[in-house]
């Protein structure tokens, strides 16, 4: 019986990507005065305060969570973050200007050959094996009334597909297509899943029960971004519980480290990557792998590129990619005055001088991710002051306080931006209807959440076949959408089955018939 619970665990661990860890050995003496004397001398001794009065196996993991963790370096961070140096004259009033025409590009009116170039170019590089994708998925689905992670989500489309699921299979169709342009039997295009301490179990349980949808185990890799101890406000590390420090993920900035720690950057180098799309997980418009991006950005050789789209009108609260003193950078809204957010561009009357608003979808050069060991430590951290629970340390009671007891520390993966030259930065402005619908707030909202998401999903479908010269008939216009699967077209491509068919909306085209 108990081998054959043995056996049952160890098959449910080998599916769950889970390697059986070795069970920690509580420490000696030698190494618990060790790592005690390193936290005393950073005055952060309060971490062991419950220490002997814990159970041998709550020791273990208090002593292991601790070791991964440098008391003098925390100290170093936070106080950097809440004493930044002062600012200098050019940081109080920077000079702000639009990237240069020489770094960006728009799919708005950027010439059909163009663009076909860089699509065709990027398909090449699919083809050739030398494209990855690097998936931030930390977020729970919390604001969505969901403790899953937010990849898991349905947003409530006729198929049922969750967000993870629309994604994954715009990869399989992009490997598909680069397949068929090369002439080869198969693509690969790996997908790299960066996910947080909670979301990882069931992240990997969701790929696991849904086959990955259609791609191959071994071309998934899931990893997990690191943690920072919470903080209080007078310095001092917080404890969760008697036994285990508060953390949180150390933002998407943390993406880097990440990437070090972990064996993707090992394992793109094996494969020969030398291109990788990173992108977040709730943009359901999301064109994975998108081979006009990857080409458009190998062709200007940079290291960084981002895509964006435009700022709705002055007043949308975004951030704004553009040149700060001379170096890219995303300014974020409330750092820009009236004047500046309603500034009019001279060649475009019609359009804000500043509108490339951000939406966290990047371009790498292999080269370049290939370099975080030697930058990586240069990155600000930011404080963000939240509630936290912890246990006071004197009285070792758990309190829940009603304001801002303490701050986390994060890093943002736009950070980097301004240690480039120029030279090695591009934008590429996309159609906002056709690239960019996040999922942040709960149904109802009206704005950004599941019912957007599903329609415009369902109105990116309907122009497709439209296109294709068919017609749709509804009705309702609430329920006038088609959900084209990612597995049929990847772009709006291949849909000419379609012609002179009456499709009834809402309608789902999940094959060719």
């Amino acid at each position: 019986m108990a081998a054959a619970v043995k056996e049952t665990v160890g098959n449910l661990m080998d599916k769950l990507h889970i390697s059986p860890a070795p069970a920690a050995a509580e420490p000696s003496k030698e190494e618990l005065d060790e790592l005690k004397s390193k936290y005393t001398s950073a005055k952060q001794e309060q971490v062991f305060a419950f220490y002997d009065s814990l159970p041998g196996s709550d020791k273990t993991a208090l002593y292991e969570q601790l070791k991964g963790f440098d008391p003098v370096h925390i100290n170093t961070i936070t106080d950097e973050a809440l004493h930044p140096p002062a600012a200098t004259e050019a940081d109080k009033t920077p000079k702000m200007e639009p990237l240069p025409d020489s770094a960006t590009a728009s799919i708005l009116d950027s010439k059909a050959e163009d663009l076909d170039k860089w699509y065709e170019s990027g398909l090449d590089l699919v083809g050739k094996n030398a494209v990855a994708v690097v998936l931030m998925a930390g977020g729970q689905g919390t604001r969505l009334g969901s403790s899953a992670p937010k990849g898991c989500f349905d947003i409530g489309l006729p198929s049922k597909k969750s967000l993870f699921q629309l994604q994954g299979e715009r990869i399989v169709k992009i490997q598909q297509l680069a397949a068929k342009k090369a002439g080869k039997d198969s693509v690969v295009v790996p997908w790299y899943v960066m996910t947080s301490g909670p979301t990882r179990g069931p992240t990997e349980k969701f790929f696991e029960d849904n086959k990955y949808f259609g791609l191959e185990k071994e071309n998934v890799m899931i990893f997990e971004q690191g943690v920072l101890p919470c903080i209080s406000n007078d310095g001092k590390i917080l404890l969760e519980s008697k036994s285990k420090v508060a953390v949180a993920p150390d933002g998407n900035g943390g993406i880097y480290q990440a990437l070090i720690k972990s064996p993707v950057l090992d394992d793109m180098k094996q494969r020969g990557i030398l291109h990788i799309h990173a992108y977040c997980v709730d943009n359901c418009l999301v064109k994975v792998a998108d081979p006009a991006f990857i080409g458009f950005s190998a062709a200007k050789d940079v290291d960084i590129a981002t895509k964006v789209v435009r700022k709705r009108n002055a007043t949308e609260s975004v951030g704004l990619i553009l040149l700060k003193n001379g170096k890219p950078d995303v300014v974020e809204y409330s750092e820009i005055d009236k004047e500046t957010a309603e500034a009019k561009d001279p060649k475009q009357p019609d359009a804000l001088k500043f509108r490339a608003a951000n939406i966290v979808n990047h371009y790498y050069s292999f080269r370049f991710l290939e370099s975080i060991p030697q930058w990586a430590h240069k990155l600000p951290h930011h404080v963000a002051r939240k509630k936290i629970p912890y246990v006071d340390t004197n009285k070792g009671e758990t309190v829940k306080p009603e304001k801002p007891n303490g701050i986390k520390l994060e890093q943002f993966v736009f950070d980097v931006f301004p240690m480039l030259e120029l030279s090695k930065f591009a934008s590429m402005e996309v159609k906002r209807e056709d690239e960019f619908s996040p999922l942040k707030n709960a149904k109802g909202t009206g704005e950004d959440d599941p019912d957007t998401s599903k329609r415009d999903i369902m109105e990116q479908g309907a122009k497709w076949v439209r296109a294709a010269g068919a017609m749709v008939t509804s009705e309702s216009s609430d329920e006038a959408g088609v959900e084209v699967s990612p597995l049929i077209s990847y772009g709006g491509e291949g849909l000419t089955f379609l012609r002179e068919k009456t499709i009834k909306a809402p309608a789902v085209i999940e094959k060719e018939d």
